[in-house]
């Protein structure tokens, strides 16, 4: 097949959300078919990376986009119905790029990824899908629930209600619409009796993300993973941080809690203290994840499921999380991941943990075992591939 990929963001390098998803996918799809991607660049250094986009892409159209003119068409969308994170991406020439690039190419299916880029394929009379990942709408009303600030609270309100209406009326123009849990897929179908939907789960290297034993003697520290300057990660580590770490240091007064990620913000890098490093971009999380004794994903924001909480499993880590990072992961509860509601009960349960290596070692493995089948990025490629020729041009 011929599959055009419309992304948000050059999927490369691949360390997180976004460009992880696609760069996998993609370059599993490359071996058996012939695909074509049209992205945004966000900086000049994005531009260096089509070397190794070529060796997945044949052809590869890059079109700049500029904050000044992003913010600016945010706020021209203060007088409109058009979500903010919608306008933000708003670009004529992206436009016409795509239209010119389907009348001078024959392709059997474009895959369009995230739902700030459906108004660019929308109208386009080719066989399509949107991948959303997650409920879009769902992930911003979690984000209004716990925002506290008034004058926040106003406009993330606003935002929310436009964009709750525009993913409803945009699943409808695509042959099929995809979502990455089954948290997600109900919500959808309940929200908007949405019927042309289907579940493409987030997935895990099981290359990079493989451990050859891990320490489970491990007793001294615990990880939080995540680009630092993303919303819910940021709240989830000040959340942990005030409410929930106190408790484990009076237990584990030695106890290192280490947050890594690029680009900290500075509520995220004035954490750091005696027990608490902030580590800022890491090239190799593996290393990262071999030395931990738990990971934590004390998430109050977001939807679908999180790359922190696959990646530990796949690496026989024990995980203690919030409600989101678990409930997308169709899984019991201590298969893998421990699911804790409130502050206390997420302190007990780490240390609990830290109590015992025979839970630690038990609970990881469990993890590990349900990454390694359910998880793996060449499962859901397959998946992907037989949605693409579902929809496709026959």
């Amino acid at each position: 097949m011929k599959i055009l990929f419309v992304a948000n963001r050059v999927p490369y390098p691949p360390f997180r959300g976004d460009k992880l998803k696609i760069y996998n996918l993609t370059k599993r799809l490359s071996t058996a078919h012939e695909l074509h991607l049209i992205t945004f660049a966000e900086s000049e250094e994005d531009y260096t990376y089509i070397n190794e986009l070529k060796k997945i892409f044949t052809k590869i159209h890059i079109i700049n986009l500029p904050k000044w003119k992003s913010y600016l068409n945010c706020l021209l969308a203060l007088f409109s119905n058009i979500p903010f994170q919608v306008a933000y991406f708003k670009n004529r020439s992206m436009k016409r790029l795509i239209q010119n690039f389907i009348s001078e190419n024959e392709v059997d299916a474009i895959h369009t990824q995230h739902l700030r880029m459906a108004q660019f394929t929308t109208d386009i009379n080719v066989p399509k899908l949107l991948d959303l990942p997650d409920a879009f709408s769902l992930y911003w009303l979690r984000r209004l629930n716990n925002q506290h600030n008034i004058i926040k609270r106003f406009f993330e309100k606003i935002e929310y209600k436009r964009l709750y209406r525009y993913e409803g009326e945009i699943i409808k123009k695509y042959n099929l619409n995809l979502v990455c849990s089954i948290e997600d897929l109900n919500y959808m179908i309940k929200e908007h009796q949405a019927t042309s939907l289907k579940l493409l789960r987030n997935g895990v290297d099981l290359e990079t993300y493989k451990s050859v034993g891990h320490d489970y003697s491990l007793q001294d520290t615990l990880l939080f993973t995540g680009n630092m300057d993303y919303a819910p990660n940021i709240d989830a580590v000040l959340y942990f941080v005030k409410d929930i770490f106190p408790s484990i240091l009076k237990r584990f007064p030695n106890i290192k809690f280490i947050i890594a990620g690029q680009r900290p913000v500075k509520s995220v890098s004035e954490l750091k203290s005696n027990n608490i490093t902030v580590t800022g971009f890491v090239p190799e999380l593996k290393t990262i994840y071999q030395n931990a004794s738990i990971v934590v994903s004390p998430l109050r924001i977001g939807a679908g499921t999180q790359n922190k909480v696959l990646e530990a499993m796949a690496m026989g880590i024990p995980v203690v999380s919030g409600p989101i990072g678990f409930e997308g992961l169709e899984i019991q509860n201590s298969e893998g991941v421990f699911l804790e509601i409130t502050p206390e009960g997420f302190a007990s349960r780490v240390i609990e943990l830290l109590l015992s290596q025979p839970l630690r070692e038990t609970t990881g493995s469990k993890g590990q075992k349900i990454a390694t089948e359910k998880f793996s990025w060449d499962t859901i490629a397959l998946q992907l591939e037989q949605y693409c020729q579902l929809i496709g041009k026959k």
